[in-house]
């Protein structure tokens, strides 16, 4: 049988000029915003088709990695319930079911919250009430998310938001939480930033034509969306709004920020006259979030000058008398903040490790200073991730999420009086798994500036050799300021348990080490990004943790430039690689301000429009520099309805190498066409992502027979 033929692009020249320099693009038809152009939609279809015949001979192993991931999984399972006035709510998963149901019980008590609180159940308990199951509101559709689940503060009411497409515009419905009926009309084309104001008001957001978020709303239910008020319109393209409720639940905050600057709106929510008065003054450079408690605003503040935050606190009548709580630090970061009654805890990042800080607060109307005495909450792994959950302000109780790559997502409560913390879930690993067989290190790699760069390592302690005989996937992202900590995915297990070390490079342009960190691997530093990524890989290979025949490395979105700009840089270290819906069009994306997201972008990579940035950023963008070279093995993938990275981008970057590359390696593209930047919507479906993409990892390190340990 011969082998399947790929596709070729038909190609269109099309001159692109800026600052006289003459770029031109072959393949610029293949972008239609419309998503319906014939002729875009049959070349997407027959790249997936190709992809599948290519990958026909290893669809055994890849149902084989699917069923060990799904097997790993407890399907039929509740999250560690929460206490929020009279009831606990929680989520729960069905077998065989791919969305949750949210549910909530009566709490029989009236004692305070504390850390050994357990929801009732068996027969005796009070009835659990499903207030919303998403396997019923998903049915009819190929993609369904649910971006926001809020319940209104006497708990008679919940606001949902819904995606069905996978372009992250949501349809906002209310429903009474007893009889799942509606309450008034649904709320269109918003974000899935929602929260409630009272019991009758909604504040809400909305996008303008390039989907940034630009106007925040007030809502009074029952009446028409076209009646409701418009508090504020921010026209400055590089700034999207976002929405925060204190923990207080007296205030809300809408912040306008772009990717360096950010002030502060605030909303007193019992007041009848509900307008927005400033809390933290337009500055360019200063980048401010707060919450509320008792007489005072918490704001967490970061400069130019104090580029790791410092904690401030100012009285709600003098919002400019400022007191230092925490002060800025060079070696550490405050990342963020939850405030209680009586307590705060500050989450800060130190030598790239997350930490968390609990301080007791003076009582309310008395002064506040400096914090003092801080207990550190004790971590197990050598190398973690740590968030914040949703905790009860009333209370003393700080509940967390934790999880390393080899122990299961985890949920806390820690009691901040007495510093006992209480495991109330762990996610049950079935298919035989044991953390013990596991190791995880945190190593570190110098760049070629003899910038320290550590790394996030997992391997099976008795399959691998460390010999520089192992396989290994290398995923990196280094963008944002996101930190890319090293958390549990069970899906990682199906390369494992077949010898591989898998390792994640916490690379500049990231935040693990701090704001300087990032601010080193953006704008005309970013390319520290991408040598940062090839010094790990040297580093590996050179201490016998890999090869360069069996190194294979993964990244998404941003991550997805990443691999793109190392594969042209150095091909010759990788065997496989893997771009997920990658932001490849560096150049033309940043030139147009129609698309998504891209004025909100500039501060992040440039703006081309100016001289120096698009020599710069036309010197790595990977569509730009794809060369007549050999390249390693690439799967790249992309969503149809992806508002945040359009798929032309990786259409055309697949177009590109076919058109230059010289060499037999495969190059396959993969689009979802009824899904957007995250992939399918659905538990299991997202799992079959994973499977695909170990597979194509398999065979093209010609690994696709099963091993006896398995």
């Amino acid at each position: 049988m011969a082998a399947a033929a790929p596709p070729v692009a038909k190609k269109v020249p099309r001159q692109l000029v800026e600052h006289g320099d003459v770029r031109v693009d072959n393949y610029y038809w293949l972008r239609d915003d419309s998503r319906s152009d014939p002729d875009v939609l049959a070349h997407l279809r027959a790249e997936n088709d190709y992809t599948a015949a290519v990958m026909s001979d290893v669809k055994q192993l890849e149902d084989e990695i699917y069923a060990e991931i799904r097997g790993r999984i407890k399907e039929d399972d509740i999250d560690a319930p929460l206490r929020k006035g009279r009831y606990y709510y929680y989520e729960r998963t069905l077998t065989g079911k791919e969305y949750v149901q949210h549910c909530r019980r009566p709490v029989s008590t009236d004692a305070p919250i504390t850390v050994h609180d357990v929801m009732p159940t068996g027969p005796d308990a009070p009835d659990e009430h499903i207030i919303l199951d998403e396997n019923v509101k998903a049915e009819g559709h190929d993609y369904y998310s649910i971006g926001a689940f809020k319940v209104s503060p006497n708990n008679k009411l919940v606001a949902y938001a819904e995606d069905t497409k996978g372009d992250e515009i949501y349809t906002v419905y209310v429903i009474d939480t007893e009889s799942g009926e509606y309450v008034g009309q649904p709320l269109k084309g918003i974000t899935s930033d929602i929260e409630w104001a009272g019991d009758d008001h909604l504040v809400y957001i909305t996008m303008d034509s390039i989907l940034r978020p630009d106007k925040v709303w007030l809502h009074k239910l029952g009446s028409d969306q076209s009646s409701d008020a418009c508090l504020y319109h921010e026209k400055d393209d590089t700034f999207s709004l976002g929405l925060q409720a204190s923990e207080s639940k007296r205030y809300l905050f809408v912040e306008s920020g772009s990717k360096n600057t950010s002030f502060i709106f605030y909303l007193d929510i019992p007041k009848q006259n509900k307008e927005l008065a400033v809390l933290t003054p337009r500055v360019y450079g200063i980048d401010t979030t707060a919450s509320h408690r008792g007489n005072h605003f918490f704001i967490k503040r970061r400069s130019d000058e104090f580029y790791n935050s410092e904690l401030v606190a100012c009285p709600l009548d003098n919002v400019a008398e400022t007191t230092i709580l925490l002060p800025h630090r060079e070696s550490v970061k405050i990342q963020d903040f939850q405030l209680f009654d009586n307590h705060i805890a500050v989450y800060e990042r130190e030598n790239g490790l997350p930490k968390v800080i609990v301080y007791r607060l003076p009582a309310i109307g008395e002064s506040i200073g400096q914090l003092q005495g801080g207990r550190a909450i004790d971590f197990i792994d050598p190398t973690y991730a740590v968030d914040p959950e949703e905790s009860q302000f009333h209370s003393s109780v700080l509940r967390f999420h934790y999880s390393s790559m080899r122990t299961p997502p985890s949920v806390y409560d820690y009691d901040m009086d007495s510093g006992v913390s209480v495991l109330k879930k762990i996610h049950t690993i079935l298919g035989g798994f044991n953390a013990s067989n596991y190791v995880t290190e945190r190593k570190w790699a110098a760049a070629a500036d003899g910038t320290q760069v550590p790394m996030s390592i997992l391997y099976r302690n008795d399959l691998v050799k460390l010999d520089g005989s192992d396989p290994m996937l290398l995923y990196g992202y280094g963008s944002y300021e996101i930190c890319i900590d090293p958390s549990f995915r069970g899906s990682r297990f199906s390369l494992v348990d077949r010898g591989f070390i898998y390792v994640i490079a916490h690379i500049r342009g990231g935040g693990e080490m701090g704001r300087k960190w990032y601010e080193d691997g953006k704008l005309l530093k970013k390319k520290n990004t991408f040598t940062d990524f090839i010094d790990y890989a040297e580093h590996l290979i050179k201490s016998k943790y890999c090869s360069r025949e069996k190194l294979c490395i993964n990244g998404r979105s941003a991550g997805g430039l990443l691999m793109g700009a190392v594969l042209n840089m150095r091909p010759d270290l990788f065997r496989a690689a893997v771009a997920g819906v990658p932001f490849v069009d560096v150049v033309t994306t940043m030139l147009d301000p129609t698309i998504p997201l891209t004025t909100a972008e500039w501060e992040e990579w440039g703006d081309p429009r100016k001289e120096e940035f698009y020599y710069y950023m036309k010197s790595y963008s990977p569509v730009d520099n794809v060369m007549a070279q050999e390249y390693p093995n690439i799967l790249v993938t992309a969503g149809l309805n992806d508002p945040r990275v359009m798929y032309s981008e990786p259409a055309k970057y697949v177009a590109k190498l076919r058109e230059l590359k010289r060499d037999d390696n495969l190059v396959l593209f993969k689009c979802e066409l009824g899904a957007g930047h995250f992939s399918k919507s659905g538990r299991f479906e997202k799992l079959q992502e994973d499977a695909f993409t170990y597979a194509f990892i398999l065979k093209a390190l010609g690994m696709t027979r099963k091993l006896a340990s398995l």
